[in-house]
């Protein structure tokens, strides 16, 4: 990668840029952008998907696989490459070209950085919850017509779309600390949602880990706010630090976690929560003002992360009424407990599939916990779930909490192991999990078998959840079926 450590913000020409991975999340939300700025797009992905067919309506030549020759799908050569250092890998061919035209090579978060430029930008970022978190606070905006301009790793339910070149002075996005990149950035608004260990892959060490955010905290441009979740202790111990070090810094968090982080100046307390029809009523007090907020999407996380929206929306100059009438208005990204449908009728009548991006031990818990909190408010059906670990690493180092986490629904069938960019472990299966679990569970590494095996354990009334970062979200609707017939 030498011409990569040549590049800086100061000299990257957006005016062609070819993108390695377009069908991406992240890639295709900055390819969006690109293209409503007027900029020549060009990109190639392993494969077709319904993601590129917007991209090409307005005006993306995209290529179905790799090859050198992808490099001029627009008649000349880009100006620029952008790649995922940790999804592609280096001998792709197009990368290879790349080098020997001296076409500068950047990151994702490299583009990013340059397309927020001389915007306010507002990063969301932590361990979990950034999607929804980003998703609420661009919602909330919109309804408070600010018209952000954003980049989400998720596709809005809403307005069906990642990413949107807005008229407005306020830039949302997420932050990914997978590799580093958030410190890319400078952020007007940081908020971090929770910070725990993880991508220990990269980051080697918890520490390591903990230092990112530290960095990313230090790079908040002057005037700027750092905001923290006060009820996650490592979350809340970077913002009693990020005030001794002088940075301006706010909170949110229940009334148990303000009280216990005085340091920290509180912005916004949930002083209640409830469970309703709708989904979860909360009442937040936000600078001295008492709000009732009811959120579609059930469980305490997301309350928090609603929290958030309405701080980072108010600190950019939202109207908070209009804030608080976006998020009510909020309906869900996809793979955030996204609703596929109920059986009508017959032995399973009632029983209603989800599916869900979690694939961390908290993020697991958080959302088996609001599915529990669903069939209690109901008073019938019990939690059946599904679950794909994702990469043989995480899997290996949260085994036992995995094992917890996903112990709190009623049964289980659980998948092999999503590899993704790893490669397979001697001896080591979905079985290290399931030796742990306390729950009934089957070890079913047919991927096609899924469906047939929760037909077995689930009934009428249940919440059946897929969940994982990988394949799995692709049996959600066979698993309807399945039910159904």
């Amino acid at each position: 990668m030498t011409n990569q450590a040549a590049v800086t913000p100061e000299n990257i020409d957006l005016s062609r840029v070819h993108l390695i991975g377009i069908g991406g999340a992240g890639m295709s939300g900055v390819a969006r952008i690109l293209l409503a700025r007027g900029k020549t797009v060009t990109g190639s992905d392993a494969k077709d998907s319904r993601t590129l067919l917007p991209l090409r309506a307005v005006g993306a030549k995209i290529a179905v696989g790799h090859a050198r020759e992808n490099l001029e799908l627009a008649g000349e050569l880009p100006t620029v490459v952008v790649t995922s250092f940790a999804a592609i890998p280096q001998d792709n061919p197009e990368l290879v070209r790349a080098r020997e035209e001296n076409i500068p090579v950047i990151r994702r978060s490299d583009l990013l950085g340059e397309l927020m430029e001389g915007q306010k930008q507002v990063l969301i970022a932590g361990t979990h919850g950034k999607t929804s978190t980003t998703s609420m606070t661009v919602v909330a905006m919109q309804a408070a017509a600010m018209d952000p301009s954003f980049a989400i790793g998720g596709q809005l339910n809403k307005a069906g779309t990642n990413a949107h070149h807005g008229t407005g002075e306020v830039f949302v996005a997420e932050a990914d600390e997978s590799d580093a990149s958030l410190l890319r950035y400078k952020p007007t608004i940081a908020v971090v949602t929770n910070v725990e260990p993880d991508h220990l892959d990269f980051f080697k060490t918890p520490e390591a880990y903990f230092q990112v955010f530290d960095d990313f905290a230090s790079r908040i441009a002057p005037g700027g706010t750092l905001v923290v979740c006060l009820n996650d202790p490592h979350a809340a111990d970077l913002g009693e630090r990020a005030v001794r070090m002088g940075i301006k810094t706010v909170g949110y968090g229940t009334v148990d976690a303000v009280e216990a982080h005085p340091e920290v100046p509180a912005m916004a307390t949930i002083l209640d929560t409830e469970v309703v029809a709708e989904g979860t009523r909360a009442t937040i007090e936000l600078e001295g003002k008492q709000l009732s907020v009811i959120l579609q999407i059930p469980g305490d996380h997301m309350v928090l992360n609603g929290a958030a929206a309405l701080v980072a929306g108010s600190l950019v100059g939202g109207d908070v009424d209009k804030l608080v009438e976006g998020l009510s208005d909020f309906s869900g990204v996809r793979r955030r407990f996204e609703y596929h449908g109920t059986v009508e009728a017959g032995n399973f009548a009632g029983a209603a599939v989800f599916d869900d991006y979690a694939h961390h031990p908290t993020e697991v818990q958080a959302v088996l916990t609001a599915a529990r909190e669903r069939v209690q408010a109901a008073g019938k059906g019990r939690v059946i779930v599904a679950f794909q670990p994702h990469l043989y690493s995480r899997t290996i180092e949260f085994a036992t909490e995995f094992a917890a986490a996903l112990s709190l629904a009623d049964a289980a069938v659980l998948l092999e192991i999503y590899g993704a960019r790893e490669q397979p472990v001697e001896g080591v299966s979905s079985r290290i999990i399931t030796d742990k679990m306390t729950i009934p569970v089957v070890y079913e590494p047919n991927f096609s078998a899924v469906p047939e095996r929760i037909a077995e354990v689930a009934g009428a009334h249940d919440i059946v959840l897929t969940m994982g970062a990988g394949s799995v979200t692709m049996l959600a609707p066979e698993i309807l079926a399945e039910l159904q017939d």
